[in-house]
């Protein structure tokens, strides 16, 4: 098969033609498929049912220490349930603060935090002429909204296959006061599926930072979330490399089970520095009175322990595994074979990012929106949601049936054909 490359001006002519007669066909087909968010599809949520039958009126609600959960206090958490998620990350019980369902809302309140009060007694922020944010792309449309929100000013950090590029950070890090954190999804990264190697980790550790408030917001997300049993990402423990480099408070690290018992009813958490634990209580002890300890509870009860998480997350897998790998095979069937988009192959996560050519993200959304199939925006991947080479659509597979994904999937890749068709036949 020709590239459109190699495909001479008549060739793609015939293409494009054929292309534009099928795409009326599509949008006469009232499709109504989405795959613009990476929501748990029904089947996953499904595996945590049992988690409603571990808890009823009988059950004596009470921590392992004697505390009566039905009642206030345990600002920072039960025991079990800062063990359950200090054995996640990889972390010791001491550094970790349990919250509500949410680590967005965390790492939401960690900026505010620093914005009204400082961070360990520097200056709050809002009281800074200018303060920045490291931001790697694509990154985490989230993330870049809430430092967008209180006026931090973002900055592009690159990717490559090994995490974002270190040269840069140190640069900034290093170099400007101004630059107060960075933005990181170290494992299975959004949208890309990167993960950080020991390399990039311990250059992480040994920065310098030339603010004594920078912190590296370490959004371990996708910790547990592995597609194949037998080929699973590890990376190392930040807090300890932190710690090791003379460094302990530079790390914010953060997770939740949002994507692996209820998004709407899990538990997140915070671990950190002792130092920054005591900072962040000090303020929460005004914020709150303590976060809902029998839903942390229930979730000790239903996983038991970190394998027991493990077993729940390796359910998941199989369910999700197919999407992606049917994704895959059509992308690499009807467009890599075309030399019209490419993609990393991620090990886990919930995301594909597909790269298109130069110049036709934001076409190829709008196309594919008219035809009935949904996307996370063009440039959402980028701060200010403006992506520099309009080019990077991020694929969230795991919401949709199989069949409803594999219609999604075939109307995207005949829109972006046609875009691609009209790019190059343009250039010729």
């Amino acid at each position: 098969m020709k590239t459109y490359q190699e495909m001479s001006k008549e060739e793609l002519t015939q293409e494009l033609t054929a292309l534009k007669a099928e795409y009326e066909k599509i949008k006469g087909m009232g499709l109504a498929l989405d795959m613009s968010r990476g929501k748990p599809g029904a089947d996953q949520l499904d595996l945590s049912m049992g988690m409603l039958d571990v808890l009823d009126s009988k059950t004596a609600l009470k921590s392992e220490n004697g505390t009566d959960l039905r009642n206030y206090g345990v600002l920072d958490g039960i025991p079990e349930a800062k063990k359950l998620m200090a054995d996640v990350i990889g972390t010791k019980p001491e550094n970790v603060i349990i919250y509500g369902n949410s680590s967005l809302n965390i790492m939401y309140d960690q900026v505010a935090r620093a914005e009204m009060f400082g961070i360990c007694g520097n200056t709050p922020w809002c009281k800074l002429d200018k303060v920045k944010f490291l931001c790697p792309v694509p990154g985490y449309d989230r993330h870049f909204a809430i430092t967008e929100t209180f006026g931090i000013e973002m900055i592009n950090i690159p990717m490559t296959e090994n995490g974002p590029d270190m040269d840069l950070v140190e640069k900034y890090v290093n170099n400007d006061e101004t630059v107060k954190g960075i933005w990181c999804v170290p494992k299975y990264s959004n949208p890309q599926g990167v993960v950080y190697s020991d390399e990039t980790v311990r250059r992480f550790a040994a920065l310098k930072p030339a603010a004594a408030d920078f912190r590296i917001f370490w959004d371990n997300a996708y910790v547990v979330h592995h597609l194949y049993k037998e080929d699973q990402a590890q990376i190392l423990d930040i807090l300890e490399e932190c710690k090791k480099a003379g460094n302990p408070d530079m790390v914010f690290e953060f997770c939740s089970t949002s994507k692996v018992s209820f998004p709407g009813s899990g538990i997140a958490a915070i671990a950190s520095s002792e130092t920054n634990i005591a900072d962040i209580k000090k303020r929460l002890t005004i914020q709150t009175i303590g976060h809902d300890k029998i839903n942390q509870l229930r979730h000790v009860k239903f996983f038991k322990n970190v394998d027991g998480i493990k077993a729940h997350m390796e359910k998941q897998a199989d369910l999700i595994r197919p999407k992606f790998e049917l994704v895959e095979k059509i992308f690499s069937d009807e467009l890599a074979s075309r030399g019209i988009g490419t993609w990393m192959h991620p090990l886990g996560g919930y995301f594909i990012s597909f790269e298109a050519p130069e110049g036709c993200a934001k076409e190829i959304v709008s196309k594919c929106k008219e035809a009935g199939v949904v996307l996370t925006g063009a440039g959402s991947p980028f701060p200010y949601k403006k992506d520099p080479k309009d080019s990077v659509i991020r694929i969230a597979p795991t919401y949709p049936s199989l069949a409803e994904l594999e219609q999604a999937a075939n109307v995207f890749v005949v829109v972006v054909r046609m875009v691609a068709a009209e790019k190059f036949l343009a250039e010729k």
